[in-house]
């Protein structure tokens, strides 16, 4: 993979927001209810090799490797815990009602964390989007195991991303996002706020499946994800193990990569113009701003206008844009499912409302 494509995708998965949902409020569950031994545990979870960490308790002190884990632990009630967090949210990037409350969370790392504050920090609990942060080059370097148990941290990973180069199988349905959500849930001590998340993400999966069913594979129009980030010298495609391709079949549409195994992969100009895609989402990382992010999408649209390659495709020529975030994409969370009733309603406009 070329460097300056990989750093795109690491930027969008680093900065990726994860989740919508229920209220959540640092009030206790009912999963904490009561005195003695915590309901629900001992707790066990595995990590992307299916190396097993068990906790008696749940953790008071947490940092998340990115903004995904951030949200994601407020949703679940458990912003509280929060002491420390990597890529940092955008302004813009975190909803609404938890924007003031994640802004006063320390950040330990504008991109990846350092080594050293990491293991400094005091936390009980490592949220990781990443299956590696040695995947991320010179970004930073991981704790090893040993370096984690030393300083006392129990690391835990968000699966649905973090593994998602290492699945067997391609990606059709958001049962790994919801397999997180519930796995965080348990290890926090709110079971009971994730299976409610994850109840509602269903149900709106559920209505846009029941209004697409009986529309032919063949009619569904073919969706051409562009990553603008990762820099338009060379695309860079997702592929089947990649969240993105089951957000965009769930929406009734037909990722022209879906035939590629892993998550992200580069190809070239003339393989995206061999599928002339019938709608090409604007894949634009959160700005900061609705104004610098209009003029991301602005800029993405006319790179593809003017650009030799691709100024003839049908979905160009006729403006069949979708401005979407990055990271309600290509990182798994509640809010997905948002993101495949909003994809659903552009493309089917007449089933999805």
């Amino acid at each position: 993979m070329r460097p300056r494509a990989w750093c795109g995708v690491l930027a969008a998965v680093a900065l990726s927001a994860t989740a919508c949902g229920g209220g959540g409020g640092a009030a206790k569950t009912s999963d904490e209810a009561g005195s003695g031994t915590p309901s629900g545990f001992p707790v066990s979870v595995t990590d992307c090799m299916g190396a097993k960490t068990t906790f008696a308790s749940a953790p008071r002190k947490i940092v998340t490797s990115n903004a995904a884990g951030l949200e994601l632990l407020m949703w679940l009630g458990a912003g509280d815990k929060a002491v420390g967090t990597g890529f940092p949210p955008g302004k813009g990037a975190m909803p609404e009602q938890y924007a003031d409350r994640a802004a006063k969370v320390p950040v330990l790392g504008k991109t990846a964390i350092p080594k050293e504050k990491l293991l400094g920090s005091g936390a009980e609990l490592y949220v990781d989007a990443f299956s590696s942060m040695k995947n991320m080059g010179k970004a930073g370097d991981a704790p090893t195991a040993a370096e984690f148990e030393a300083a006392g941290i129990k690391h835990v990973f968000l699966k649905s991303t973090a593994c998602a180069a290492m699945s067997k199988a391609p990606r059709t349905d958001l049962s790994g996002v919801e397999a997180d959500i519930e796995e965080l849930g348990k290890v926090t001590g709110t079971s009971a706020r994730a299976a409610g998340l994850v109840r509602e993400m269903r149900k709106k999966t559920d209505a846009v499946r029941d209004a697409l069913k009986d529309v032919p594979g063949d009619k569904r129009p073919s969706y051409f994800f562009f990553d603008y980030d990762a820099g338009t010298k060379q695309p860079m495609a997702v592929c089947n193990r990649q969240v993105a391709n089951a957000v965009i079949g769930m929406a009734g549409g037909r990722n022209v990569f879906d035939g590629c195994d892993g998550d992200f992969k580069p190809v070239g100009w003339e393989d995206v113009v061999a599928k002339n895609p019938d709608w090409i989402q604007l894949g634009v990382r959160n700005r900061g701003s609705d104004e610098a992010n209009a003029k991301a999408f602005d800029e993405a649209a006319e790179f593809l206008k003017n650009f030799p390659a691709t100024k003839d495709l049908t979905a160009v020529k006729e403006g069949r844009f979708l401005r979407i975030g990055s990271e309600r994409t290509t990182i798994g969370g509640v809010r997905s499912a948002d993101t495949v009733r909003e994809i659903a309603h552009t493309l089917h406009p007449d089933r999805v409302k």
